[in-house]
């Protein structure tokens, strides 16, 4: 819908933006009331669309209407033909849904994979302690994706799933673009030029570091306790210690003081299991929710409301209005989520990388890798580390033994209920990790906390209902969709920094919904859009869906992506060339490939208002007056004046038509008296400038 309202809003009543849909220029006498009228029309066609296959489209679609009814307008005015704001909106709306048709997406399939993919790995039963059940083949790649079969599934967006997961979006990496894989792409998909090569693999390229990954993973999770350990203790979130990370790196440099106001940060200690926990589901993003690209959508609106920003294109400019500045804000945001999805879920198919839950189950079940003179040596299992990965002993998992947990944990069903899958002579020699103890019964007044689990039991901090998406691993959408976001606020708005140098997000007690806390207000602090995009990658560590090679992979494609839509998109406002608008003729002045009286409506327009030029002089002048002015500067002299109004009068097709004085038969009589009156002007303009 975004494109919708740029295309009907801005593009379409303006004379230098150049429509990414529909390149058709249109006249309004109140061209505000007309952008309006479009935006509303073209907006609830294409939602309504789109919402059909929603978890309520019938309550989406009474929203709209009622929104439609509000606003003023009849919703039941669906003519695509004429110039009526209402008919534009309409058609625009009809061919940006015609264009989505073959782009790749397989909309008319609700979106269905047309490619083919099947899993390589046999699902997990999330509830059933072990990689694989019992009677199931053995993991077949340790490197690969695996589905998982949860008793209660819920999807990223919401909806009841199948209890059996399917891959979501294994095609989406070949659905069009909007900026990315435009120019010098000489790979075989769009987004060849961001491919970040392979992740790290067991048995292969990067295996120590495939090895690490999984045992930090297993050190965020045991951090999830605020009452004892790690987990317990304080960290400073200010961004006098906090953010400023180099580009794919988890390194804090922070900064010496606020750009801004010249003051030092402020320090902002809280329990590093707040913290974490907080982080994990604050940029969750999954049932229920606006999702990654929409998070950043509500951030770009907290920031565009905010009383210290300076609404200046790229921070250059006169300050623009609010519709100016969120059409080309949010196309450029949503150009770039649009570009980061098929960029990371091509990279996603593509690797089909595994998710941590498999990395440690499998690890685990295969024993330890530490010392060969140990029970359960494999050169593929878990590192031991006291405290966080230990064997289980007979006396460790007997009652009151320090494993205990491990044998209750491994034996409880999806409710809660005991099932017997080991006893405790069959758990001796098995791995433990010391890591989150399952979501709770009733998560608004119990804390898990950590404890020690059967490595083949653990799972990420997520609702159980959702546990981890249904997609491969590497790279981190979450990532690529937050440093492609921040590109672009960074660039639209003139600044890395948020207003007035400081983002802030509070947390009242007993926020979280996983389990019961925080016990204390918490506060996240950014001093600049890439360090919250930076934590919204972090978090998902916290949360145990991913490792570190995903979330820096997935933050450099997402840089550049991000750059490409924002200039993109700012490209299709102004032009750095004045004589684009001349590709078929000079007095083709609204660039739609026929010379009209149109064409002399926009000059006359620009005549009457002197938007872009100096009223007594008619010069263009100053980087902004040239780059929007001269497109209707038709003879390119610099001046705007009635003489470019006439060269287009006198190139109108119909001059050539025997007996149609100046054309003025084929036009419609406020437009043929308009002309007229151009010629006037002319005149009186000519005799102005000899008397001076």
């Amino acid at each position: 819908s975004e494109m919708c309202i740029r295309d009907s809003a801005w593009a379409t009543f303006d004379p230098i933006a150049s429509g990414h849909f529909v390149a058709e220029k249109n006249y309004a006498s109140d061209i505000a009331a007309a952008r309006d009228e479009a935006i509303s029309y073209a907006a609830y066609r294409v939602l309504s669309s789109r919402y059909q296959l929603a978890d309520d489209p019938v309550g989406s679609q009474q929203i709209f209407d009622g929104l439609m009814t509000n606003l003023g307008y009849d919703a039941s005015i669906t003519s695509t033909t004429g110039t009526s704001p209402a008919a534009i909106g309409n058609r625009i709306a009809q061919q940006i849904l015609t264009s989505s048709l073959n782009d790749g997406s397989n909309e008319a399939n609700n979106y269905r994979d047309n490619t083919g993919y099947l899993p390589v790995n046999d699902p997990m039963v999330v509830d059933y302690p072990g990689v694989v059940t019992p009677d199931a083949p053995p993991l077949a790649d340790p490197n690969r994706w695996q589905p998982l079969f949860l008793e209660s599934a819920t999807t990223q967006n919401g909806l009841v799933g199948d209890s059996l997961q399917e891959y979501v979006g294994p095609h989406w990496g070949n659905v069009t673009t909007f900026a990315m894989g435009r120019e010098e792409n000489t790979g075989p998909f769009t987004w060849s030029g961001v491919d970040p090569g392979p992740p790290p693999m067991m048995g292969g390229a990067g295996d120590a570091e495939y090895r690490s990954d999984t045992q930090l993973l297993i050190r965020y999770s045991d951090s999830l306790d605020p009452t004892k350990g790690p987990g317990s203790e304080l960290v400073n979130l200010s961004p006098r210690v906090a953010g400023n990370r180099p580009l794919g790196t988890h390194t804090d440099q922070g900064y010496g003081t606020n750009p801004i106001t010249g003051q030092p940060y402020a320090d902002n200690f809280v329990k590093a299991a707040d913290y974490g926990r907080i982080l994990a589901e604050f940029w969750a993003d999954g049932p229920n929710s606006e999702t990654p690209p929409g998070h950043w959508n509500v951030l770009a609106n907290e920031i565009s409301d905010h009383p210290l920003l300076d609404k200046r294109i790229g921070g250059n400019g006169e300050v623009v209005g609010d519709l100016e500045w969120d059409v080309k804000l949010y196309l450029a945001m949503n150009g770039a989520a649009h570009d980061s999805a098929v960029a990371a879920w091509g990279v996603k198919r593509h690797y089909d990388y595994v998710r941590p839950i498999t990395k440690i189950r499998y690890q685990g079940s295969l024993g330890q890798s530490s010392d060969m003179n140990l029970p359960s040596y494999h050169p593929d299992g878990l590192q031991l580390e006291d405290g966080l990965v230990e064997i289980i002993t007979a006396t460790s998992i007997a009652p009151g033994g320090e494993h205990r947990n491990a044998y209750v944990n491994a034996n409880l069903d999806a409710d809660g209920n005991f099932v017997l899958n080991y006893t405790e002579d069959e758990m001796v020699g098995k791995i433990v990790v010391h890591s989150w103890n399952h979501e709770p019964a009733d998560p608004e007044t119990q804390l898990s906390g950590t404890d020690w689990i059967l490595a083949e039991n653990w799972v990420p901090y997520q609702d159980d209902n959702f546990v981890t998406p249904a997609f491969a691993a590497y790279v981190s959408g979450h990532s690529t969709f937050s440093r492609a976001a921040a590109e672009v606020l960074a660039i639209m708005t003139g600044s890395e920094y948020f207003p007035g140098g400081l983002g802030e997000h509070e947390f009242e007690v007993d926020w979280l919904e996983f389990e019961k806390g925080p016990d204390q207000v918490v506060t996240l602090q950014w001093a600049t859009y890439f360090d919250a995009a930076d934590e919204a990658g972090i978090s998902r560590l916290w949360g145990g869906i991913h490792v570190p090679a995903d979330d820096f992979a997935g933050r450099i494609i997402g840089s550049t992506v991000g750059q490409d839509a924002a200039a993109y998109a700012l490209d299709l406002f102004v032009s750095n060339d004045l004589s684009w608008h001349n590709t078929v003729k000079d007095t083709d002045v609204n660039f739609d490939n026929v010379v009209s009286p149109l064409d002399a409506l926009f000059v006359i327009q620009e005549l009457n208002n002197r938007e872009f030029s100096d009223a007594e002089t008619g010069q263009l002048g100053g980087t902004e007056l040239v780059l929007n002015g001269g497109f209707l500067d038709v003879d390119d002299n610099g001046v705007l004046s009635p003489l470019d109004a006439l060269l287009v009068i006198t190139d109108l097709p119909s001059l050539n038509t025997p007996n149609a004085a100046l054309g003025f038969s084929a036009v419609p009589e406020p437009v043929g008296a308009g002309l007229l009156g151009v010629v006037a002007m002319m005149c009186l303009w000519r005799s102005c400038r000899t008397r001076r």
